[in-house]
């Protein structure tokens, strides 16, 4: 995934521009950079790797030679960034928040039209070089973003620091989201409205899918109208966005709570108290509470000095043991409880079936697991999510292999809610994790709590039922 920041201000921006890019570190943790613009030093530009460090000790040291009043900032799990690109165009630097699913192909495309790439250590073309070498092709910006819309397959936000304000461009399904704020003298753009509050930036507007604007000091441009059909990503609600963030007006933290309430009125089960998964379950899991009507009880609890992200490290192994490590059960919460623990999603499993053992050695009663979203079924080829190694990395693909001799037989009927293919791959989940109990939010339960339409919202990971 990865998120950016953007500002433009009649004063100096750096410091907002800082703070701002560090408040999207939830979303990316391998490379960090920034780039201002000064009318007479020009473009200034740094990029740090983030994998062993984060974005604030990287550059912090580095902001007294940052001077501008507009610069762009970005957090990405994928390549460096931003690049500064001289072209007919006009000097500008970019940043992405995408994925390219047809990248090879585009390469040797333009490889073939003469155009050359910059090695990288990785012996992988950067993302988001191609992107701007897709767009420099334009007579102008806006029919460049629309070549580079055209060209890929996947999905591609962006925005791009001119010696004329900054132009953000949002994917044209509006996979991932971009906000704008305002404040007096100065308007920011980012991936996280959660951004704001502490920089003084209220949300002025959501941009579309699709939609490029101008944005300057003293006011926004409309490049690009926006699309009317959009595919915004569900899971940015499940499990990426921070709580405070807010997209196409509905809050993640809302959403969350309004995910767990709906199952606790419904579910059946008996239990003593429920408790959410750090960080993004316990949304839910208040709002189960208090539909069912149980105490909320912290029988988890994280410990953020120095385990504060579970996908840091590059190696499953090490990520697998980050997050067992991070997590401490609390005994005196635990005992003789029959105990209901709410998370955003099952993806891998790799860990569950290890912090259940221990919560029942630590002398829960029972345990029980509800989550927010419904099985992950397929991969995603829209975000950097689900299948960077494949769908045979999601347990429910795994499982269904065994079931079927095939990892992509009868997936449709696998994601229908209460089917007999449904309901043994839930209870076979339930019991390779040694649960009291599992349920899972249905699709339609998911979408209510969004509040947006279901043709507006990308469920594909559940359904495979969006664009390509």
């Amino acid at each position: 995934m990865g998120g950016f920041f953007g500002t433009v201000s009649t004063k100096d921006c750096v410091t907002d521009l800082f703070y701002g890019t560090d408040y999207n570190s939830h979303l990316g943790t391998r490379r960090g950079g920034m780039a201002t613009y000064d009318r007479e030093k020009g473009f200034i530009r740094s990029i740090h790797s983030l994998e062993n460090a984060y974005f604030r000790n990287k550059f912090e040291d580095e902001l007294p030679r940052f001077s501008g009043n507009a610069g762009i900032g970005i957090i990405s799990d994928t390549d460096s960034q931003p690049l500064v690109i001289n072209s007919h165009l006009g000097k500008f630097a970019i940043v992405t928040v995408a994925k390219i699913n047809n990248i090879e192909a585009l390469e040797k495309e333009l490889l073939e039209r003469n155009m050359h790439f910059a090695e990288l250590s990785s012996g992988k073309t950067n993302p988001t070089e191609l992107v701007s070498l897709l767009l420099i092709q334009g007579k102008n910006f806006v029919d460049g973003i629309e070549n580079v819309f055209r060209s890929i397959k996947g999905s591609c936000s962006m925005l791009l620091l001119t010696e004329d304000g900054i132009i953000a461009a949002r994917d044209q399904w509006g996979r991932t989201p971009i906000v704008v704020g305002k404040k007096e003298g100065a308007y920011a753009l980012t991936s996280e409205s959660s951004s704001f509050p502490n920089l003084d930036f209220e949300i002025e507007r959501y941009v579309g899918p699709g939609e490029i604007l101008r944005v300057r000091p003293d006011g926004i441009e409309q490049m690009r109208k926006p699309n009317e059909e959009m595919q915004i990503c569900s899971f940015l609600w499940v499990y990426y966005g921070f709580p405070v963030s807010c997209y196409e007006n509905k809050n993640v933290e809302e959403v969350r709570f309004a995910c767990g309430y709906k199952m606790g009125q419904k579910d059946e089960s008996e239990v003593d108290c429920a408790c959410g998964i750090p960080d993004s379950g316990v949304g839910m899991a208040l709002g189960y509470a208090e539909g069912k009507g149980v105490p909320y009880h912290r029988a988890i609890a994280k410990y953020t000095p120095t385990w504060p992200r579970s996908f840091t490290p590059s190696n499953q192994a090490m990520r697998s043991l980050v997050a067992k490590m991070k997590l401490i059960p609390n005994r005196a919460m635990l005992q003789g409880k029959r105990i209901l623990f709410c998370d955003d999603s099952i993806v891998r499993g790799t860990q569950l079936r290890d912090n259940v053992k221990i919560l029942f050695e630590y002398g829960a009663k029972e345990v029980h697991m509800r989550i927010a979203c419904p099985p992950l079924i397929y991969g995603c080829p829209f975000i950097n999510f689900t299948s960077s190694k494949g769908d045979l990395e999601l347990i429910t693909r795994r499982i269904i292999q065994e079931f079927e001799g095939d990892h992509t037989k009868n997936l449709d009927k696998y994601a229908t809610t209460d089917s007999p293919e449904y309901k043994r791959l839930v209870q076979t989940i339930a019991d390779r994790f040694g649960l009291s109990s599992l349920k899972f939010n249905t699709l339609e339960t998911l979408i209510e709590a969004i509040g947006l339409p279901k043709c507006k919202v990308c469920t594909h990971c559940f359904d495979g039922s969006s664009h390509f």
